[in-house]
């Protein structure tokens, strides 16, 4: 059984029902799935599991939440080399070019990506629904 954690932020409950999408998918493809808020997951968490979702909503000019989840990721960041990553998350203005330089971020320190990003404009409907749900199940 493979073991997932979902790191993730959520200011409004938009990226929360994204993650618990992802969750419901890596459980039903039957991994051990653990949640964390970003206060929760450090880098030397990262080795105990074998995939790890982050769940951020842009802020601002198209950035990752800078008090909270900005930090974290900036921390374990280096240890995610050779990690099977996903990334998701809701945004309400732009077109997606934060989840654009997340993934450039994740792909120079050499995670693996493991499917394509899923994004929501405001609150996830039926579609971004389903892309957690099958995002989770990527990462069982």
């Amino acid at each position: 059984m493979s073991k997932v954690a979902i790191v993730f932020w959520s200011g409004t409950g938009n990226t929360q029902a994204m993650a618990a999408s992802v969750e419901e998918g890596a459980k039903g493809a039957g991994a051990e799935v653990s949640v964390f808020g970003p206060s929760g997951f450090n880098k030397n968490m990262v080795s105990e599991y074998d995939a790890i979702a982050f769940g951020c909503p842009a802020m601002g000019a198209e950035v990752l939440e800078e008090s909270e989840f900005e930090p974290m990721f900036t921390e374990i960041e280096s240890s995610l080399s050779g990690k099977k990553i996903a990334l998701f998350g809701s945004y309400g203005w732009g077109d997606g070019q934060w989840m654009r330089d997340w993934e450039d971020r994740c792909n120079a320190v050499g995670a693996r990506l493991v499917t394509e990003s899923v994004m929501a404009n405001g609150a996830p409907n039926v579609e971004a629904i389903e892309q957690c749900k099958s995002l989770g199940r990527s990462l069982a």
